[in-house]
């Protein structure tokens, strides 16, 4: 199987098979049936893009309620790094965080279940950010939590220029 396990139930890094010859290479960045042997069986609604630049952070969003969304997330160009963290307050891993590299070049992807806050830092000059949603996005249940909240403590890279977060990451609460 593709995906691989990571310490917090529900998520799941999802790693395609690529073929590459001499023109270039394809893989299959969403298959709904291989999804589902994997026991993800979310229906995507909406597909999402940003692209930034060299210490943009954006997060750590979530959406609440009837509106919470799952998300199949990936980095089509340059990477970053990429955080969930669990808000499920029933889950054992409540507040826990898992982080990976996403890359254009190791093609991998997250799935990001409901429940969670999500976020992530450019590391390269540029990348652009792709993902799917399994609902539709709501303002009203729009939510978040400080990228630097000390009860939580993503421990995010380091890089040599200064992070770029936007008033209203920097004013999300602390758990």
């Amino acid at each position: 199987m593709p995906f691989t396990a990571t310490p917090i139930d529900g998520l799941k890094i999802f790693t395609p098979r690529v073929f590459g010859d001499e023109r270039g290479h394809f893989f299959e960045s969403y298959n709904e049936q291989t999804f589902r042997e994997a026991g993800i069986d979310n229906h995507f609604v909406q597909d999402n893009q940003a692209a930034s630049t060299q210490g943009v952070l954006r997060g750590m969003h979530f959406q609440t309620g009837k509106s919470a969304q799952a998300k199949l997330v990936r980095c089509t160009e340059g990477a970053v790094f990429d955080v969930a963290v669990d808000l499920r307050p029933d889950s054992p891993t409540l507040h826990q965080w898992f982080g990976l590299e996403l890359s254009a070049e190791n093609k991998k992807q997250l799935f990001v279940p409901r429940g969670f806050a999500h976020g992530y830092l450019v590391l390269t000059p540029t990348a652009t950010f792709a993902y799917k949603c399994d609902n539709f996005y709501d303002r009203t249940a729009e939510g978040g939590l400080r990228w630097d909240d000390p009860g939580i403590g993503i421990e995010w890279p380091e890089l040599k220029v200064e992070f770029q977060i936007n008033e209203r990451d920097q004013g999300w609460r602390l758990v």
